[in-house]
């Protein structure tokens, strides 16, 4: 390959990883919003982060457009070829995270009373949780750290277990008072969605990994998120 092509390929290969990196940027914004948004209920900005979505949707196509014309027009194999598909992978990752947030802004409109103190203070120490997460993924993919990324990877099951801990304390709720039902069902949606972010981190954090590597992570996924077997007659 001439010298020619391969600046042209590098310089293909660092406009596709500008785009990621601002697709990165735009749901880390979108995220902290819309934690914030439901946290205060402030259902301005949680507008905002719902108008906002559309341009994370805008760059994953920008970015997917790019990555299928660069193999058509470079063919490339190896590790070249693992870093445009990765680099597709991440995108829709971003996305998903993307529409979470969004998700989660939405909730707010359905919330017109005050969290109670412990709620509000475990719904902020999991969405701090999650930001950090995607904060620290996104960060190792633009370095290429897969030990980094790994460290994501095993810490998704500090999120899943405070979202277990939220989950019995929605329920302790419900229980104890029919009136916080409406309230305690959108705060579960929120952190649910706040726990399938720090999923969509994993993802990311095992593709690096594919990426440096060449292979799948062979460790089992990390997960604790047991509510799906819990009884909400237990103490």
């Amino acid at each position: 390959m001439s010298d020619h092509i391969v600046k042209a390929y590098d310089e293909d290969i660092t406009a596709l990883k500008t785009l990621l990196a601002e697709m990165g940027g735009a749901a880390e914004e979108q995220l902290a919003s819309a934690i914030k948004a439901l946290s205060r209920r402030d259902a301005t900005l949680a507008d905002q982060v719902i108008r906002n979505d559309d341009r994370i949707d805008e760059l994953e196509r920008q970015i997917e457009e790019k990555a299928l014309l660069l193999i058509a027009k470079r063919q490339p194999m190896a590790r070249d070829l693992r870093e445009i598909m990765v680099t597709i992978r991440v995108a829709s990752d971003i996305e998903r995270i993307g529409d979470l947030a969004k998700n989660t802004a939405k909730r707010t409109h359905a919330i017109s009373e005050a969290l109670p103190r412990k709620l509000s203070t475990g719904l902020a120490r999991m969405g701090a949780l999650a930001l950090s997460q995607l904060n620290k993924v996104l960060n190792a993919y633009a370095r290429n750290d897969d030990i980094m990324g790994m460290e994501v990877w095993r810490s998704d099951e500090e999120i899943d277990a405070l979202y277990n801990s939220i989950f019995r304390e929605l329920l302790t709720y419900m229980m104890e008072d029919p009136r916080n039902i409406s309230l305690c069902t959108h705060l579960l949606f929120g952190t649910k969605n706040l726990e399938r972010i720090g999923d969509h981190a994993t993802n990311i954090a095992e593709n690096i990994y594919f990426l440096v590597h060449g292979t799948t992570v062979s460790e089992g996924r990390p997960k604790k998120d047991v509510t799906s077997m819990m009884n909400p007659n237990e103490d």
